[in-house]
């Protein structure tokens, strides 16, 4: 039986994470004969490759087949592309290193293509973390998964749990490997296989378990960075920075609502109409914060009780990142 599905992972310096999803690959519920594994090792210093082929050395025909190529260290976006050259699948199917596939994740991500029409598939995140923040982060992904589920079609597919038709991915150019740092590249190719007419289905059935941001710090950090990006893929894509299937409308209403809150106490000492300007934004970023905080588990009160600081700092540290583009996107202009 030939291959149908080729599983990219990129690794640089994976060794202490790599192995939870090695194991998880050899125990899919999908026909192993059927699946071929590539790992494409960035550049490691720490002995990825070695640890990978010793890890996988007594695999037996019950596991899929995997192999690990190897590059001078160019990014995750190289490294799939190189995989994706490599594959011999119908189906690519892409995640990353630190991420572990559920049992079926592989079965799931095929299935949508069952239709003829559907040229890329998008998994969703769990996690098994416990912190207080990953907690958090965990609960703004199913919020956008309720967004994606209510949709025929979606127009975003991300790297960490991503399926293309192999030949369709090659036509759209694959990755963007101009992309400085792993952020928004996989968004940018998602807006390019939309906006070329391919269909996207949302699969929340394909899971991935992952680590999310575990502190405040690493959190804020995260969260700056996806706004910058996002901004230069905007610039591409403008009409994408009106809507997509993904960004809810409510994080730009609280993102402005700060700004404008910022910005009216600040001229406060000289307009002292100013704060009611200051609690209409105020006002504006509760309304819009409120459905999501109300879908939040009633079995979590701590979640509950922290959650509105959290989108306060989020809109903040987002804010900023938007802030950060605009000097960037002057010299661009001119």
């Amino acid at each position: 039986m030939g291959t149908r599905v080729t599983v990219v992972i990129p690794a640089y310096n994976a060794t202490k994470t790599i192995g939870d999803g090695l194991e998880a690959f050899a125990r899919q519920s999908f026909q192993a004969a059927e699946v071929e594994i590539i790992i494409v090792d960035d550049g490691s210093t720490d002995g990825t490759p070695e640890y990978i082929e010793r890890y996988v050395k007594n695999w037996g025909p019950e596991q899929p087949r995997l192999r690990v190529m190897r590059q001078a260290h160019q990014g995750p976006a190289a490294a799939r592309n190189l995989g994706a050259e490599a594959a011999q699948g119908e189906f690519l199917l892409f995640t990353d290193a630190d991420c572990v596939p559920h049992l079926d994740w592989i079965k799931e991500m095929v299935a949508p293509f069952q239709s003829p029409s559907i040229a890329a598939v998008k998994g969703a995140y769990k996690t098994k973390q416990r912190s207080l923040v990953a907690r958090f982060a965990q609960a703004e992904f199913e919020a956008r998964y309720r967004q994606l589920a209510a949709a025929e079609y979606v127009d975003v597919v991300f790297s960490y749990s991503a399926g293309f038709r192999r030949e369709i991915f090659r036509t759209i150019g694959g990755f963007d490997t101009s992309f400085p740092v792993a952020d928004n590249e996989d968004t940018d190719l998602s807006y390019r296989v939309a906006t070329a007419g391919y269909k996207i289905k949302f699969n929340p059935a394909a899971i991935i378990y992952h680590q999310h941001p575990a502190t405040l710090k690493q959190y804020l950090r995260k969260k700056h960075s996806r706004a910058y990006w996002r901004v230069m893929v905007y610039k591409r894509f403008p009409g994408k920075a009106i809507r997509d299937s993904y960004t809810p409308q409510t994080l730009k209403l609280q993102i402005g609502s700060v700004v404008l809150g910022a910005g009216a106490l600040a001229f406060i000492p000289l307009v002292p109409n100013a704060f009611y300007v200051a609690a209409l934004a105020g006002g504006l970023f509760t309304a819009t914060a409120l459905p999501f905080l109300w879908q939040l588990p009633r079995e979590d009160p701590g979640l509950r009780v922290a959650a509105p600081f959290l989108l306060v700092c989020r809109a903040v540290v987002m804010a900023s990142g938007l802030v950060q583009t605009v000097p960037m996107l002057m010299s661009k202009t001119n």
